[in-house]
């Protein structure tokens, strides 16, 4: 029995790149790497991939983690994948690809969608699939087109795949899928975990075109000569189901429990809830979906412009902050927090909006506007910042109250991307919130999450509960001020109000 530590690799398939990460069974991270790749657009809002380009990056990321890391190759035991959702890959009984893969950002079914939408009740989709719309991005629209538009690809498939699907068969040889990756699909029951006949039969296609649906964090078996070879993996790794990349990202932060939420502040906000039963109203326009945690579900709420408006407002009129940080060679978004910080909490009155695109959940409202209300004499450029870094923790704010609405209570926010790394906006955010707020070491948290995933189903470790100890490593935590959040209950009633009073002079 060796006493070196034991490692996993971790790979997460973005839409525009692949990340990797070599972690070892205390947690510490020996090799990370990462490759992007073009994607291939056109007319009709078209957007494609060579499906060999997912399988050759994934090689050569793997190939240099094992450079970097310089292991043992014995002592690497498994990998798993966390994977962008919806991208179609259609391989024929052989299992080549019949064509380049369909991304999930193309758009080219919207009528096929509809057509699903005439034919099945939108109650009754998301009751099944958990889905409250239906979207061209949906792959089951998708294999609708390829019957229309492309009748020989539809005629000779052999196996529907997803990216993470396309991937572990290149690895292992077999045809194997997982919850997670399928529940946006729109022809997985994600109650029954098991396929929706009813669709497919619509569609036209079969189960035995489909691949086996497994648990996340399940051995699916060793590679392959040939994967072993381009891989340079040993033959006796063992390939284990990943999951969607928004619960991978939820499991890489510690986010496993019921009552957890995962946040993520970038250009735009995502938040990934962890429910204990499947919600299906659709009043909330929450899709909801299979977690990779056995039994549970996720709700995905959503706004288009978070850390955007910030950017746009920085652009636009803050000129001078940026030359000072350029001549002191200093971050621009500190200085402009530094402005925010000597601001009052409720920025003296000054409410804003920050719908620059429209709004996202759980408003869904396209012709929303961005607003600054209640400005005065007196206030300056600090005031307009700390008002944008309070209203996008407000839109966070209505979301969980939508969802406190259906029984749905969040106890901790985890809280990733470039508003992370900001000690006043994760205080504003606890703050408005009433919730504490906790930061993490790891930025990288959909690969670490496959990581886990790996590492539990090697047997590394009994559960996710004990790797997400060893693994998932806390930076700080930010406690809600009871005063403050006193102060922002009433500035949230107005923000409501606001978007309330509004809403008939957009549409």
């Amino acid at each position: 029995m060796t006493n070196k530590p034991l490692y996993v690799i971790g790979i997460d398939v973005g839409t525009t790149s692949i990340k990797g990460m070599l972690v070892n069974s205390s947690g510490e991270i020996a090799a990370f790497g990462k490759q992007e790749y073009v994607l291939e657009t056109g007319e009709g809002d078209v957007c494609e991939l060579d499906a060999e380009v997912y399988w050759e990056v994934t090689c050569q990321i793997i190939r240099k983690l094992i450079q970097d890391a310089n292991v043992d190759l014995k002592l690497i035991t498994g990998i798993a994948f966390s994977s962008q959702g919806e991208t179609l890959i259609v391989v024929d009984a052989d299992g080549k690809p019949l064509r380049k893969a369909i991304v999930w950002l193309d758009n080219r079914s919207v009528d096929e969608a509809e057509e699903i939408k005439s034919h099945f009740d939108e109650q009754l989709i998301m009751d099944v699939t958990g889905q409250p719309e239906t979207l061209p991005s949906w792959p089951a629209t998708r294999m609708l087109w390829l019957k229309k538009n492309e009748p020989f690809v539809f005629q000779q498939a052999g196996k529907y795949l997803l990216v993470e699907d396309f991937l572990m068969y290149r690895l292992t040889g077999k045809y194997v899928t997982e919850h997670s990756i399928s529940s946006s699909t729109l022809y997985l029951d994600i109650s029954k975990k098991q396929w929706w006949s009813e669709m497919l039969d619509f569609i036209g296609v079969t189960e035995d075109q489909l691949p086996m649906l497994m648990q996340s964090g399940k051995v699916v078996g060793v590679l392959t000569p040939e994967a072993a070879q381009a891989t340079e993996l040993n033959e006796t790794t063992l390939c284990i189901t990943g999951a969607y990349d928004h619960p991978a990202g939820a499991i890489g932060s510690g986010n496993i429990h019921n009552g957890d939420a995962t946040l993520t502040i970038g250009a735009s906000m995502a938040m990934c809830n962890v429910i204990e039963k499947p919600l299906f109203d659709r009043s909330l326009c929450l899709p909801c979906q299979c977690h990779a945690i056995e039994g549970l579900y996720f709700l995905h709420a959503y706004g288009p412009t978070a850390g955007m408006v910030l950017k746009w407002f920085k652009d636009e009129f803050g000129q001078l902050e940026t030359l000072e940080a350029e001549s002191s060679n200093a971050d621009v978004y500190d200085l402009l927090m530094l402005e925010a910080a000597n601001v009052p909490v409720g920025s003296d009155g000054l409410l804003a909006l920050p719908h620059l695109s429209g709004t996202g959940s759980p408003e869904y409202n396209a012709k929303a506007k961005g607003v600054f209300a209640g400005i005065t004499l007196g206030m300056n450029k600090g005031h307009f910042i700390r008002a944008i870094i309070e209203s996008v923790s407000l839109m966070i704010r209505h979301n969980l109250e939508a969802m406190k609405s259906n029984g749905i209570d969040v106890k901790v926010i985890h809280v990733l991307g470039g508003a992370s790394k900001s000690a006043l906006w994760n205080q504003v955010l606890a703050d408005v919130t009433g919730l504490p707020v906790v930061t993490l070491q790891n930025a990288e948290n959909a690969v670490m999450g496959a990581c886990l995933l790996a590492a539990v189903g090697v047997g590394m470790f009994d559960n996710l509960e004990t790797a997400c100890q060893t693994f998932v490593k806390t930076n700080t935590q930010f406690d809600p001020d009871e005063s403050n959040h006193e102060i922002y209950n009433n500035v949230y009633k107005k923000y409501v109000s606001l978007y309330e009073s509004l809403e008939s002079y957009w549409n």
